[in-house]
């Protein structure tokens, strides 16, 4: 499915988000980022406990991705509903804005804006990729989703954050797991690499007269993986632009995407250094190697060109993070409650390598998340899927770990009192 972030499908989901939470008599709230919290009651006043994820998807994505935990965590307020299930304080489900990154090129971007990590007016600015200019805020007024109420975690407290989501990795699939207990996720960042060139004639220009701006890229991107694979780290290229874009014409001017991601903060930044150093000297030579067996002899030698320049712009930076451990025991004992006397053979304490909107959270308020596996540990995908067992399991460990952390809070506020 295509649900790309403040599309005219994006808000159709977001209407029906509204409807359906208003009609389990919750209150709804709509920030100036368009991240809507819907709100149960509880017997006491404070921020609420909230249940959290995001209803946008990739470009080609699958059904899972995000819609899990808010479709988990409105059947969450279902149950509550159905079943005359008080909490002590408020509890609700929230939809964060273009935690994909996928349209706008910042991933958790509103979740960032409401933890103080990601200014306004650079969310605000972001333009789509693709070329097709239209900003984030443009969008969000489009559709009718940019709030009046503050986007900050000041003004739109929480007392917590649960999110379920798919693993989008064979881990838990591949050991037979049924629940992932997520203590932390890695670190990550992301860069746009734009090298500049002389665009010239395919045709009359040799080698060592070119400015190859998509022969540097190439170079570079390869060498993105190798040295992130020397650091156990993970280098990855999802997005390029080639200009002037003709099949004779050497190209001029090369963009593209960069993600870096690794368990600490100080590896990824090691690896940028020695990627920025090494995209000097590939830019600088725009080489071509020359090996390979001709009649007689072996050729091992390369032709050097007349360089290119590169310049690096980061666009989004997350530290690797430790998730509260009240949450983490929350899902522990949640899971356990699900699965019996046998749940450590069917749990796994993991670390996320993907980004989530809890990573922001974690920031402002006690955090953690749930996973359930995902078939082949594909995701991104439209093939992505995630078995109605495990779907069910993952939303069950959500309730309770929502219902525990209440009754925590409220043991240890009443202990204080």
């Amino acid at each position: 499915m295509s649900r790309l972030a403040l599309s005219t499908a994006d808000k159709r989901v977001r209407d029906w988000f509204i409807q359906t939470t208003s009609s389990l008599h919750c209150s709804t709230k709509i920030d100036a980022m368009g991240n809507i919290f819907a709100i149960r009651p509880g017997r006491r006043d404070g921020p609420p406990t909230v249940a959290g994820s995001h209803l946008d998807t990739q470009p080609t994505g699958g059904r899972y991705d995000g819609i899990l935990g808010v479709m988990a965590g409105i059947e969450m307020l279902r149950v509550m509903d159905e079943n005359w299930i008080e909490t002590e304080f408020p509890v609700g489900v929230v939809n964060w804005t273009n935690e994909e990154g996928a349209r706008f090129p910042a991933s958790m971007v509103a979740s960032g804006v409401w933890a103080g990590e990601f200014s306004l007016e650079r969310a605000y600015a972001l333009e789509e990729v693709g070329g097709g200019g239209r900003t984030m805020r443009g969008e969000l007024e489009r559709i009718g989703y940019k709030g009046e109420m503050e986007a900050s975690w000041e003004t739109m407290k929480l007392a917590a954050h649960f999110e379920l989501h798919i693993e989008q990795g064979p881990i838990l699939e591949a050991a037979s797991k049924k629940i992932g207990i997520v203590e932390g996720v890695q670190a990550y960042r992301w860069y746009t690499i734009t090298v500049r060139g002389r665009e010239a004639h395919s045709g009359t220009t040799d080698f060592s007269n070119r400015s190859d701006a998509m022969l540097a890229a190439a170079r570079m991107i390869m060498r993105s993986h190798s040295v992130a694979a020397l650091s156990k780290c993970l280098a990855t290229t999802g997005v390029m632009t080639v200009k002037p874009g003709s099949t004779n014409t050497i190209p001029g001017y090369v963009q593209f995407s960069l993600d870096l991601r690794g368990s600490s903060e100080s590896i990824v930044q090691h690896v940028e250094q020695m990627l920025k150093r090494e995209f000097e000297v590939i830019a600088r030579d725009n080489e071509v190697d020359v090996k390979g067996t001709v009649p007689e002899r072996k050729i091992n030698e390369s032709v050097r060109g007349r360089g290119c320049s590169v310049d690096w712009r980061e666009d989004t930076r997350s530290s690797a993070i430790t998730f509260h451990q009240d949450c983490v025991r929350c899902v522990k004992e949640s899971a356990c409650g699900l699965l019996g006397d046998g749940w450590e053979g069917l749990t796994q304490k993991m670390t996320s390598g993907a980004g989530h909107d809890s990573v922001y959270t974690s920031k402002r308020c006690p955090t953690s998340m749930i996973f359930v596996p995902c078939r082949d540990g594909v995701s991104h995908n439209p093939a992505e899927y995630c078995a109605p067992e495990d779907c069910a399991n993952g939303a069950q460990v959500l309730l309770g770990a929502v219902l525990r952390y209440d009754r925590l809070r409220a043991s240890k506020e009443t202990s204080l009192s």
